[in-house]
């Protein structure tokens, strides 16, 4: 369902504080709920599969998953499959239509590797998670960590092509949880304000700046390859997903509108057309102060300030 504009601008003139406290309440709602089924699979399977496109919130959505079956018994482990990638190698690495190195491939995980892994969890056998080291390019063995999984344990496995059939091929009992912000803004008449996809390009816009003291053109020099890989290996499988899951609040665009409006100021006019359209949506929307925002709401992730910052 979208949001509607005016009652997101009414709201953050009237009272923001109660505005960020029900955003963040039906978040919380929508987690218990994934937690609940999750729990109630796990005879069947203890892998969760966690899928979803960029600036979805996927981490901290499945570390607030993770809290919450812990608060109901069940011990979770989180693990990224960004360290299932294999190390690089320019002769066997899949190429894009350019014929550059394809990033957004999920050839480019070891899918042998995480199939015997998650095999291996389910029989209650110990793995050892490797760890990929991007600064180097490359998978280090030497840094990976053991983990087997109790009587009552899962372990998440979040990363953007969880859902790809090379996964659930051989994983068909897994739970399965698709992530995504997929709610709009519109008027009152129903017109579109601001795309859902924009909200997910501003949230990465912002992150990258944040951490990795990237401008907006770096993230948006990106962005078409990205969508094209959304495109081809996970928008396709979102439909095989046991939940699908509206990781966008009410009060994001507010909130990273302060932030990002400066970052969208500085691309020189007319040199993308994604950021015009998006310096007209936030024209019509109140901006927001994140001092009422706790540390554990999910905008942290991408404005910083978050509990999750060091996990």
């Amino acid at each position: 369902m979208p949001y509607l504009l005016s009652k997101i601008n009414e709201s953050v003139r009237r009272d923001p504080a109660a505005f960020a406290q029900e955003c963040d309440r039906v978040f919380a709602r929508k987690v218990e709920m994934a937690a609940e089924k999750i729990a109630q699979h796990r005879s069947i399977s203890r892998i969760v599969l966690l899928s979803g496109p960029s600036g979805s919130g996927k981490t901290t959505t499945a570390l607030k998953i993770e809290e919450q079956l812990r608060k109901m018994g069940i011990e979770s482990h989180t693990i990224s499959m960004d360290n299932y990638f294999n190390t690089i190698d320019p002769d066997t690495a899949p190429r894009n239509r350019d014929g550059e190195i394809d990033y957004e491939s999920p050839f480019c995980l070891d899918v042998d590797l995480l199939n015997r892994h998650f095999a291996m969890l389910d029989r209650g056998e110990t793995i050892h998670v490797p760890k990929y080291e991007f600064s180097r390019q490359m998978r280090s063995d030497i840094l990976s960590q053991p983990l087997r999984l109790g009587k009552d344990e899962i372990a998440i496995f979040e990363g953007i092509h969880a859902l790809n059939d090379i996964i659930v091929g051989k994983n068909r009992n897994a739970f399965k949880l698709y992530i995504a912000a997929r709610s709009s803004v519109v008027d009152d008449a129903g017109q579109e304000v601001f795309n859902h996809a924009w909200l997910r390009l501003c949230r990465r816009i912002v992150r990258d700046y944040k951490f990795r003291g990237s401008d907006a053109s770096f993230t948006l020099k990106m962005w078409d390859n990205v969508r094209r890989g959304e495109k081809l290996y996970i928008s396709p499988y979102k439909e095989s997903a046991d939940i699908m899951f509206d990781s966008s609040l009410a009060d994001d665009f507010s909130l990273l509108k302060p932030y990002v409006l400066p970052l969208l100021e500085a691309i020189p006019s007319g040199k993308y057309q994604v950021v015009e359209d998006m310096l007209r949506g936030f024209s019509c929307i109140e901006a927001m102060n994140d001092d009422c925002v706790p540390p554990e709401s999910l905008v942290r992730e991408f404005i910083g300030g978050s509990t999750y910052d060091n996990h």
